[in-house]
C-alpha cells in the first residue's frame, strides 16, 4: 500500500519566510561580529539585559564560559554556541532573544 500527499506550496509565501529566516541569520551573525572577542561582566549583563543577581548565577554554572584567568571574561565565539544549547534558559531569564528581534 503506498500513500501519496500532495503539498501546495505558494511560491511568493515560501520566499516571504525564506527571506526572513535570511534576514534572522544575517543579524545574528552581524551582532556576534560587532562584539569584542571577550565580554566583561558588565558587558554581559547589557547583552542580555539582566541583573547582578541573575549575572551571577550564570557565571557560576559549570557549563557556562567563563575565563577567570584574566579576572571574569566571557569568550564572545563560546558565550553563542552556549546560548544555542541552552536557549530555553536564555529565554526564561533573559530578554536577549527580544532586542534581536528588533
Amino acid at each position: 500500500m503506498s500513500s501519496v500527499i500532495k503539498v501546495e506550496i505558494d511560491i511568493d509565501q515560501l520566499r516571504q519566510v525564506i527571506q526572513e529566516e535570511v534576514t534572522k541569520a544575517v543579524d545574528k551573525v552581524t551582532k556576534q561580529h560587532q562584539l569584542p572577542p571577550m565580554l566583561t561582566r558588565k558587558q554581559l549583563m547589557e547583552l542580555f539585559n539582566i541583573s547582578q543577581t541573575k549575572t551571577s548565577e550564570l557565571l557560576n554554572r559549570a557549563d557556562f564560559p567563563v575565563f577567570r584567568e584574566a579576572g571574569v571574561l566571557i569568550p564572545t565565539h563560546l558565550l553563542f554556541r552556549w546560548i544555542e544549547k541552552h536557549t530555553r534558559w536564555v529565554e526564561e531569564n533573559t530578554s536577549f532573544f527580544e532586542k534581536t528581534a528588533m
